[in-house]
């Protein structure tokens, strides 16, 4: 496997690597390598083989951002490009001389590596696209790219992967493949006990519900928009646990706002420790704006993160979310991009005691089929057609 992170925090990757470890299969996940957090080389207890590429510094929100002259940011430019193509020819040399039966590309930004790789190697291809990168928040900029590369790989592929049923129909439409395998970002069926996690680490004195937000501080996910619904909503805490670019608006906005006492953020936490979190929470939030194709076609990680812990939900009204939240009964649908909207839907379930312990009845249930071991027999299966094919291919060969 191949997956432009440290694997540190992806939920995805770390079980599709699990489900193949589980099924008999050797996996190696090749990820980036950054300096002072993560080993280049490691064995997990699970069964995964990791082996890291490149050097990342990470960085910190809390420092001072300095905009440099010109000069400085060409360099440093050329710089990240030199590092990116340093790292990339790194993984494909290590995939030759590893010698791999399979190489399974995690996301569009190592199809191109991968691909070279499988065919270097003479080895089947497998792509999973988590998103669809060619109407991406961020991505505008290379999606004529994106839409070149994925157009040619696809078709070649010896198997597909995606998130969603209609990201499937977008790809297999826009390239005219069969459509990917869905296999959604539903978490592992966990059974953790309701605790007062976040309600103890931050000190939160009043016993109001706490409102949670889980996932990437990035543009796009109506975030500034919770923050702002936060004061307009009484007798509640608003907890943000992520990192990403938006952090310091985030924080700005919260100062801004004289919401200090009641808008709280926690760090990006280990894949282990957040449903501990989760659990401790009173209501899911998961705010996405329709500002892409991407956008309007996601469920989200933390969708079914919500489901899992037992949460009452508030979420954006698009296709993909609003099946699961109206097929189980999980919570309200707002519309995207309306701050009104998103602060009275959490205003009548932070009102509503009896509702919310409804809605989490109902999460409760739909957890036991909206998690990773409902689905991960869909990845398997895949692969046996793989192998089951180039035996075939083989058994030819031999014949002939």
């Amino acid at each position: 496997m191949m997956v432009w992170n440290s694997f540190l925090n992806d939920a995805r990757v770390l079980k599709e690597a699990e489900t193949l470890v589980n099924a008999g299969h050797e996996v190696t996940v090749h990820a980036l390598h950054e300096t002072g957090v993560t080993l280049i080389s490691e064995n997990l207890a699970n069964g995964i083989k990791v082996r890291r590429f490149g050097k990342r510094h990470r960085k910190s929100v809390a420092k001072k951002i300095v905009t440099p002259p010109a000069k400085h940011s060409l360099f440093a430019g050329l710089g990240a490009i030199s590092s990116r193509l340093f790292t990339h020819i790194a993984m494909l040399t290590h995939f030759l001389r590893y010698r791999p039966d399979v190489i399974h590309a995690h996301d569009v930004n190592v199809l191109p590596t991968a691909w070279l790789a499988a065919t270097l190697a003479r080895v089947p291809l497998v792509y999973d696209a988590h998103e669809i990168s060619t109407d991406r928040e961020g991505y505008a900029a290379f999606k004529g790219l994106v839409a070149w590369f994925e157009r040619r790989i696809m078709p070649r592929a010896a198997g597909t992967i995606t998130t969603t049923d209609a990201r499937a129909k977008f790809f297999a439409r826009a390239y005219g493949i069969e459509r990917p395998v869905v296999l959604q970002n539903r978490p592992r069926l966990t059974a953790v006990a309701r605790t007062d996690r976040i309600r103890q680490e931050l000190g939160l004195t009043q016993p109001w519900p706490i409102v949670l937000y889980q996932g990437g501080i990035q543009q796009g996910r109506g975030l500034p928009r919770l923050v702002e619904a936060a004061a307009s909503v009484s007798d509640a805490y608003f907890v943000f646990i992520g990192g990403g670019r938006q952090e310091r608006e985030l924080y700005e906005l919260r100062e801004k706002l004289g919401l200090e006492d009641r808008v709280h953020f926690i760090p990006t936490v280990a894949l282990s420790e957040l449903p501990h979190y989760t659990a401790s929470a009173d209501i899911g939030v998961q705010p996405i704006e329709n500002t892409c194709l991407n956008h309007f076609t996601t469920d989200s990680n933390k969708l079914f993160e919500y489901v899992i812990a037992g949460l009452p939900v508030v979420a954006s009204d698009m296709p993909e979310i609003r099946k699961v939240v109206r097929q189980h009964e999980l919570g309200l649908l707002i519309e995207p991009g309306n701050t009104k909207a998103l602060a009275e839907a959490i205003q009548a379930l932070v009102n509503d005691p009896a509702k919310r312990a409804t809605f989490a009845e109902n999460a409760r249930e739909a957890a036991q089929t909206l998690n990773w071991e409902d689905q991960e027999h869909l990845l398997v299966s895949l692969y046996r057609k793989i192998f089951d094919q180039q035996g075939n291919k083989s058994a030819k060969k031999d014949t002939a």
